[in-house]
């Protein structure tokens, strides 16, 4: 493929994913509805991170997971307290579970309190054009927080062979709905 049919292929994606009538059919309408940079991030990861089944089954588990967060993700994640976290015992999407939801959430906090938020974990680690490096020290910062060993699956790490398509596609997404 040369460089006009890449532009032009490129731009048929482009018309066909990024207008309204994709976004209302794809989980990517759940960091849309967000306005605050940090909700479009906590909700995007917990879209991404959830990313796999039906659509339909996707787009409805992240509502309810906004929804178990009053539809103030970052609020939610940086000031519960432990009673809160009571309310997200019953959510299930597939094997990730509500033990995982409220690892996540701790996860998340430890996050934003001690390393900058998402964007700073990503962005303070890539290297040569790579976010290898940043997605696998986004992981060992994730799980600083006390956890059952059988939540790391739900965070892939490329430095051990893995593609990370959900941690992937959260980058991609704050490129696509941040910048």
């Amino acid at each position: 493929m040369n460089k006009s049919e890449l532009k032009s292929f490129l731009d048929e994606k482009v018309s066909l994913y990024n207008n309204p009538n994709f976004i209302e059919s794809d989980p990517i309408q759940i960091p849309h509805s967000f306005s605050i940079k940090e909700d479009i991030e906590i909700s995007g990861f917990l879209a991404a991170t959830i990313a796999w089944g039906n659509r339909k089954m996707i787009i409805s588990n992240s509502k309810k997971m906004m929804d178990l967060m009053g539809n103030s993700p970052y609020d939610f994640v940086m000031n519960h307290q432990d009673y809160h976290l009571e309310q997200l015992e019953n959510f299930v999407h597939r094997t990730f579970n509500s033990t995982d939801l409220i690892t996540f959430v701790k996860g998340l906090q430890n996050i934003y309190n001690n390393h900058g938020g998402l964007e700073a974990v990503f962005s303070n680690n890539i290297e040569d054009n790579s976010t290898q490096k940043s997605i696998s020290e986004f992981k060992r910062n994730f799980f600083q927080i006390k956890h059952q060993n059988r939540t790391q699956k739900h965070i892939s790490d490329p430095l051990n062979n893995s593609a990370a398509k959900r941690i992937n596609m959260l980058i991609q997404l704050n490129n696509v709905v941040m910048y």
